[in-house]
């Protein structure tokens, strides 16, 4: 064979350029597959819960129930209504949310064992996960129509009378005082409305515990009665913030009841309440009316009295007839006092769902919407047979509460109305701009801390989906027909 020289130079040379390209390439990575940078990955983008959602139905298949959805601020367009809250625009501060506690209620709660009984109190007027936090509370001067039997703190024989009010006696509310004194323990700022269904019937024409009115005779005289009320009721450690001349002063035909027209109580606070609260220095607050909606020309009259006008708060109603309207009505004719909402009863045959509706469209979200300072419903409890009342009294009204034996009790649509208030707007909190229309009827709140509160009923007949929008961004949420919301962020 011969040799060529020439092609073995040239099989040199490639080979000492492969073997000077393996050197150069790493031991992990072959020449034909060199090194490439890894994929860009995007994070996942991360939703977090800005607003808590607390939710009933008026189904019942959800109540007062915290959602576990997360609910997050963004800016992503849609073509839902908003609910659009603005923390700037603020309105009244909020005194609080509540029932009467009537004599019944404390006779029926006391039949709870003391764990249960003890528990009931602390549900209702503590604070936390598993309390609605009441704030606002009411009581009657006396006997109201849902107590067993109905007495004043003054009652006498007939043709007895004691201008003294040397027999003036808080006993037959015994029971009545140590509940109070057990709230104040759980709640100490919680505010106590105090309103009379009768005066003593030796103060009165007819001489009957129904209807009649009080002898003019007697202004003074009932005015102390007032005055020595507040002092002994502190002298327990029971603060009166407020009270009423008369719990329904155009319905003589309960029982108890007294009539007292619009001069009438004009007259009486001027002459003889206003001034004997002053001697005797009480920072007591004279709220007038305290009766329906239908009749903004009562306390109206009370207000356009020179005289009785400095010793006047405000005035409170109820909606038993009427529009809730009549609160701005009164409010804006005198914007300087003050407008309550102090009582409104659910039926024994009422529905849930309808009471439900109602109740937050008007007691709650109206009435604030209003200008109210608080917003009260009826009795918090009864048995189960709408009881104890007086002959003549209420038979079917609901407490928000009914005592079913010794151990157990049940929660009715009244719990829920001002639980959903109640619980995430304390006392101290101002109301805030929301816009309202359509099906949706709400109001905001901000706290004391600063968190932000909006209260939606969907009045409609059909789900409604919307946003919440605040400082420029939004959430989507939606409510079924009937159903109650609240929602709170900071």
């Amino acid at each position: 064979m011969k040799f060529n020289f020439k092609n073995t130079i040239k099989a040199f040379f490639f080979m000492a350029a492969v073997l000077a390209q393996v050197k150069c390439s790493s031991s992990s990575d072959p020449v034909e597959n060199p090194p490439v940078d890894p994929p860009v990955v995007n994070p996942p983008v991360v939703v977090t819960n800005d607003v808590d959602f607390w939710l009933t139905k008026g189904n019942q298949s959800v109540l007062l129930a915290k959602q576990a959805g997360v609910l997050g601020f963004g800016t992503t367009a849609n073509a839902y209504a908003n609910i659009e809250v603005n923390a700037a625009q603020k309105y009244q501060t909020i005194d609080g949310f509540g029932y009467t506690l009537t004599g019944g209620s404390v006779d029926v709660i006391n039949q709870l064992n003391p764990a249960k009984r003890t528990a009931l109190l602390q549900e209702l007027f503590g604070s936390g996960e598993n309390a609605i936090g009441v704030s606002y509370i009411r009581i009657s001067i006396g006997a109201s129509d849902l107590n067993a039997a109905p007495f004043t703190y003054n009652d006498l024989a007939a043709g007895e009378t004691d201008l003294n009010l040397d027999k003036f006696s808080l006993e037959k509310d015994k029971n009545l005082i140590a509940m109070l004194k057990e709230i104040l323990a759980i709640n100490p700022k919680i505010l106590i409305l105090g309103t009379p269904w009768s005066a003593p019937i030796w103060m009165k024409d007819g001489a009957s515990f129904k209807g009649g009115k009080l002898k003019t005779e007697y202004y003074d005289v009932y005015a102390k009665y007032f005055v020595k009320y507040i002092q002994q009721m502190k002298a327990e450690g029971i603060t009166i913030d407020a009270v009423t001349p008369q719990n329904e002063p155009l319905h003589d035909g309960n029982n108890p009841s007294m009539y007292m027209s619009a001069a009438d109580q004009a007259n009486f606070i001027k002459k003889s309440l206003g001034p004997a609260f002053k001697a005797a220095n009480l920072n007591v607050k004279i709220i007038a009316y305290d009766h329906n909606c239908d009749n903004p020309n009562y306390p109206k009259a009370i207000l356009a009295d020179a005289e009785a006008f400095p010793f006047v708060d405000g005035s409170a109603f109820h909606l038993y007839a009427g529009d809730i309207s009549a609160l701005t009505n009164v409010y804006n004719s005198y914007p300087t006092k003050n407008v309550y909402f102090t009582e409104q009863w659910t039926s024994s045959d009422g529905s849930f769902d309808g009471d439900l509706k109602w109740h937050l469209r008007n007691v709650i979200i109206g009435s604030m919407r209003n200008y109210s300072k608080n917003a009260l419903e009826w009795n918090v409890a009864n048995n189960q047979n709408f009881g104890p009342n007086t002959d003549g009294g209420c038979t079917m009204c609901k407490g928000a509460i009914t005592i079913t034996s010794s151990d157990s009790f049940q929660r009715n649509v009244a719990y829920y109305i001002i639980a959903h208030a109640s619980k995430f707007v304390p006392m101290g909190s101002t109301r805030i701009e929301s816009n309202s229309g359509g099906s949706l009827q709400n109001v905001a709140f901000i706290t004391p801390s600063g968190s932000k509160v909006l209260i939606v009923e969907n009045d409609g007949a059909a789900t409604e989906t919307f946003n919440i929008k605040f400082n420029g961004k939004w959430l989507t949420t939606s409510l079924e027909a009937g159903s109650v919301g609240t929602y709170t962020w900071k």
